[in-house]
């Protein structure tokens, strides 16, 4: 007897085909054969308007109706907002997919949009990095501090349509909380997009891609893009969580690079491209404290690739994560890595390197960018600190300024008693502020941890032993002159 019917008088092959369809992950495989829809405004479709379900990446046509095949281990179906038309929101959560059901053989799908008067050429986009809220009274310093001060922020801006980015660790592993998260958004006035970060998976999971079904659950799709006026939006995920304890490294898979490949076909060269993501793509953390190999869990390792993508483009890398503020430019890409809206995890009102909690804020007019560094509680021109000589053991007949928004085309410079004394010098080192907050005896109860971290956007300037002010004076790259003066007497 042949082994095929051998195994067959066995029942085998009848069994095997009994059993349901699954993917290399253990998923019950999708059995959708087509989704179908159009994207209308005002019940007239809108062309070329960019489709996707996360592999596949399709334009509607002339009518607005699009269809294709999803891929069989696809999650969602979702547009890239066009241009000109407003976010589509529920309650300040942007909503712009619709969950595949896995069971229906086909599905119809509608996408509704409103078109925004007088365009969105000129518009602004905040960005929140690391709310991390781990506790309620966590949630209540979110709710009541600094979803109220971007509140204020939003109303400021004027007229302009406006979008929220929070750049993950939405929370800090505690699922419950992300109805907090989302009540704070909801108040700001901005519909917000989310990041995944590493404090927004499920470390019982076995695998990286099971451990974003909660997030998935609430916010959609963890890679995906929009389109605001002239500029390209693209959200990514570079959490990759190794299946084992509390560990992850900085890491894009192949389908979400495939993806983006495809979708930025669609992004004529020369446009400017906004890239959100968690973990910073780089950062001068390994330069700064001399170390041999850079943190895989602190940058991502196959940057170089997300790079060479994005040669033909103006770019802008916005990320979180570290918990401090940092600003570095090369080529054609500049990265913001931001402070945090919780400063040091809740524990205190400044970040590691001493930037005060806050937020990153950005202006948009066509394809030039402008942006500063907005603190809780203070106006946008509260851009410096001071601290007077002996706080900084290593420099003790210096005062210490902290320009924690800083980039190198910045010019920081420094005058005695109403006298320029030229440029401040550059060091590396810590926060005075931040030692006396985060080390020794000061050290925070709640999160004993926490710790201050080395920064370079910290300068000094030794004054005259008679000298009463020193003023610091910080220009930064679009022109705008900051102050602040410290008496010595």
């Amino acid at each position: 007897m042949k082994r095929r019917n051998f195994l067959k008088s066995f029942g085998v092959f009848s069994a095997a085909a009994a059993l349901p369809a699954v993917d290399v992950l253990g998923r019950e495989k999708s059995q959708v054969k087509k989704v179908q829809g159009k994207v209308t405004s005002a019940g007239k479709g809108i062309a070329n308007v960019v489709i996707s379900d996360g592999y596949n990446v399709v334009k509607t046509g002339s009518d607005g109706s699009f269809g294709f095949e999803p891929h069989v281990n696809a999650e969602f179906v979702f547009l890239s907002v066009p241009s000109g038309y407003a976010i589509p929101h529920k309650k300040g959560v942007a909503d712009f997919y619709v969950k595949i059901d896995k069971n229906a053989p086909q599905q119809n799908i509608q996408f509704p949009l409103d078109a925004i008067k007088g365009g969105d050429d000129k518009h602004a986009f905040i960005v929140w990095g690391d709310t991390q809220i781990l506790t309620k009274e966590d949630a209540e310093l979110l709710k009541t501090i600094s979803a109220p001060d971007t509140k204020a922020l939003v109303a400021s801006l004027g007229q302009i349509p406006i979008h929220g980015i929070g750049a993950g660790d939405l929370v800090f592993d505690k699922f419950e909380l992300y109805a907090d998260y989302k009540e704070a958004v909801g108040t700001t006035g901005a519909p917000f997009f989310q990041v995944i970060g590493n404090h927004d998976i499920d470390y019982s999971a076995r695998t990286d891609d099971r451990s974003q079904a909660t997030y998935k659950e609430n916010f959609g799709p963890t890679y995906y893009s929009f389109n605001r006026g002239k500029v390209h939006y693209v959200t990514l995920d570079n959490v990759f969580f190794i299946g084992t304890g509390h560990r992850y490294i900085g890491y894009f898979t192949e389908n979400q690079l495939s993806w983006l490949e495809k979708d930025l076909q669609h992004v004529p060269a020369g446009s400017t491209v906004v890239v959100s993501l968690h973990i910073p793509s780089d950062n001068g953390a390994k330069r700064r404290s001399g170390a041999k190999e850079e943190e895989l869990g602190g940058v991502t390792s196959n940057r170089a690739a997300l790079y060479a993508m994005l040669k033909p483009y103006n770019v802008h890398i916005m990320s979180g994560h570290t918990h401090f503020n940092e600003n570095w430019e090369k080529d054609n890409i500049m990265e913001h890595n931001h402070g945090t809206v919780c400063g040091a995890w809740w524990t205190g009102p400044i970040c590691s390197d001493g930037t005060p909690s806050g937020y990153g804020v950005y202006e948009v007019d066509g394809n030039d960018i402008k942006w500063y560094y907005k603190s809780v509680g203070f106006d946008k021109t509260h851009q410096i600190s001071i601290h007077k000589k002996g706080r900084m053991a290593e420099h003790a007949d210096a005062v210490v300024a902290n320009v924690w928004n800083w980039d190198p085309k910045w010019k920081v410079e420094w005058l005695e008693d109403g006298v320029a004394k030229g440029n401040m010098e550059q060091i590396i080192g810590f926060d005075p502020e931040a030692v006396e907050l985060y080390k020794g005896p000061s050290m925070p109860t709640k999160h004993t941890w926490v710790e201050p971290s080395l920064t370079e956007h910290l300068f000094t300037a030794k004054p005259s032993a008679n000298a009463k002010m020193i003023t610091v004076k910080a220009t930064d790259r679009f022109g705008n002159v900051y102050t602040k003066e410290v008496n010595l007497g």
